[in-house]
């Protein structure tokens, strides 16, 4: 956004969380316009910053770590040392937003925690994000999205039935619940500054991974809660429309997303079954989703007949939702993903230049990505130290000192 002040301009979040769930808010709140200062452990770092190969080509950085740091500064400090926690909390003094993703209870013997830092700074706005939340029968539990996945319940409704070959629970391709989780925190940090601009106070906002799962499960949860029936596993195929699947073609596959009764009958011309969209058992979506066995192989069958390219066309024509399945380097070649602007290339410390995506966000047709590609570990640790008043010889000594 190069002609307006983005909206979280003068905002400072301090971001002393890791991984993922916890940095993809903070990029988040970046791309906004916050400044985001992420603390890191001196040598070390954020532990994504190991999880390659892939490694970004004359840097030491991972394509793991680069996906969810853009826009932010780094320092590093090392917290376990009494001297660290002083910087922290100087830090979080001047700050309007703490990010932390520790075990619950975990920065409580640093005088991390919120009511150590609401002590120094009353308007503080502290967000923890934990496995299970702060109060919990298994609050002492860490928390992998992995595993929410499988505890939460959407790995029971990915995949193919067990009665099928290769059936059997499949977890989402990217770690769903952590960039749930990152949006959720995001939106309610969000909230808290609105709410503080109006009270003057700060709050301790608490996001569970198994939380924003349980959250997330849409119309499959009120599928459960509505009928008492336990959703099962229907691979590409969805629970309340018919047909909503993918689907082979002559030469390969493709998606088909009838969305109501009008767009089936569009649907029944273009494959030359007219008589499909007149029979009782399959006029309305709901007698669809009804006779599914029955309607599905009779569509398997017609559209087995012609390459993807050409129903492709066709259905397009027509006005019936209809889409490849690309894989990335197909989606990245895309025209509607180039005139987005969705590649995004920012200049690198190390390696000359980096190619992220772009945060998807436009506001007045300009996108809110950060300008600043994810930072090298330590980057800014002077500039950052400078700015709160610490001295070039204080930091050569907490240098020699392993602290920063």
């Amino acid at each position: 956004m190069s002609t307006v002040a983005k909206p979280l301009a003068g905002i400072k979040v301090l971001d002393i969380s890791r991984v993922l769930a916890g940095p993809w808010c903070g990029q988040m709140l970046a791309d906004m316009g916050a400044e985001v200062i992420k603390v890191e452990r001196p040598q070390s770092g954020d532990d994504t910053r190991h999880w390659g190969p892939p490694w970004l080509s004359g840097s030491t950085e991972s394509a793991y770590y680069l996906c969810a740091n853009r826009g932010k500064r780094s320092v590093t400090v090392d917290m376990a040392k009494p001297e660290g926690q002083a910087l922290i909390k100087q830090l979080a003094a001047q700050s309007d937003v703490v990010l932390e993703n520790f075990k619950v209870g975990g920065l409580k013997k640093y005088g991390l925690d919120y009511a150590s830092l609401k002590a120094l700074n009353p308007g503080i706005i502290y967000c923890s994000i934990t496995g299970f939340g702060q109060e919990s029968p298994y609050a002492h539990r860490a928390g992998y999205d992995f595993m929410i996945q499988a505890m939460g319940g959407i790995m029971s409704l990915t995949g193919k039935p067990d009665s099928e070959p290769g059936g059997g629970p499949v977890k989402s391709g990217v770690a769903f619940t952590d960039i749930f989780t990152g949006l959720y925190a995001a939106n309610a940090v969000l909230a808290a500054l609105y709410q503080r601009r109006d009270t003057g106070e700060g709050c301790h906002i608490d996001l569970a991974l198994m939380d924003v799962q349980v959250g997330v499960l849409a119309n499959q949860a009120l599928n459960y809660l509505t009928s008492g029936q336990v959703p099962q596993r229907l691979g590409n195929a969805h629970p309340n429309i018919v047909p909503y699947q993918a689907f082979a073609t002559a030469d390969g596959h493709m998606i088909v997303a009838v969305g109501n009764d009008e767009q089936f009958k569009r649907f029944c011309l273009v494959i030359d079954q007219p008589q499909l969209a007149q029979d009782e058992r399959f006029a309305t979506n709901g007698s669809r989703v009804q006779h599914r066995e029955t309607l599905v192989p009779m569509l398997e069958l017609a559209l087995a007949s012609q390459p993807t390219d050409t129903w492709l066309s066709a259905f397009e024509a027509v006005g019936v939702p209809c889409g490849p399945i690309n894989t990335l380097d197909r989606v990245f070649d895309d025209p509607h993903v180039k005139a987005r602007g969705l590649k995004q290339t920012l200049p690198h410390r190390q390696a000359g230049e980096v190619h992220l995506v772009a945060n998807p966000i436009r506001i007045n047709g300009e996108s809110i990505s950060a300008s600043t590609a994810p930072p090298t570990l330590g980057e800014h640790t002077d500039s950052v130290l400078d700015a709160i008043g610490i001295t070039d010889e204080q930091r050569l000594a907490l240098r020699q000192a392993g602290i920063i």
